[in-house]
């Protein structure tokens, strides 16, 4: 029945990956993903006039701290000595929504692509909360892994259809 999916053994029952003969290899992840606002939002944003404080530093952090916990959340996940993480934002007047990129690095057994895009997911998350008392009207959207290098199955791109 688990033939097939790494998560399951031979009787259907949910398992954590062996990864117990693989080498060390290093492995990055970068994810991206974004947060439509309202134009007050994005002023807001942009001059340092949300109540609840600096959102894009606090969202950092909070993006931070949700890739070292990511074996926390993700049922058989496994938790992972994080290298390096950086969440950074854009912001995009125009079209009125920010953009956080998670980039982290490892060396490990296990890819870090659930971390990434994890730490992309808590930012954005952290974006709304603090928001929220702006405009509800908020939309994440475009979540997706860009890049991921390393490990057996080697270098990927997320490349536009």
């Amino acid at each position: 029945m688990g033939a097939g999916f790494t998560h399951l053994d031979e009787n259907g029952n949910a398992v954590m990956v062996d990864v117990s003969h693989k080498n060390p290899t290093f492995r990055t992840a970068v994810a991206v993903g974004r947060i439509h606002v309202a134009k007050e939002i994005m002023e807001a944003v942009k001059d340092g006039t949300v109540a609840k404080g600096d959102v894009t530093g606090t969202a950092r952090v909070a993006g931070i701290m949700a890739v070292k916990r990511t074996w926390e959340l993700i049922p058989l996940c496994h938790p992972l000595p994080i290298h390096k993480c950086s969440v950074d934002f854009s912001l995009d007047e125009e079209e009125s929504c920010i953009q956080a990129v998670c980039t982290v690095k490892t060396e490990g057994k296990t890819g870090v692509e659930m971390e990434a895009l994890t730490g992309v997911q808590i930012a954005l998350l952290t974006i709304y909360d603090m928001c929220k008392a702006i405009d509800r009207h908020m939309v994440i959207s475009d979540v997706h892994l860009v890049e991921k290098i390393g490990g057996k199955s080697g270098h990927f791109r997320f490349e536009e259809a």
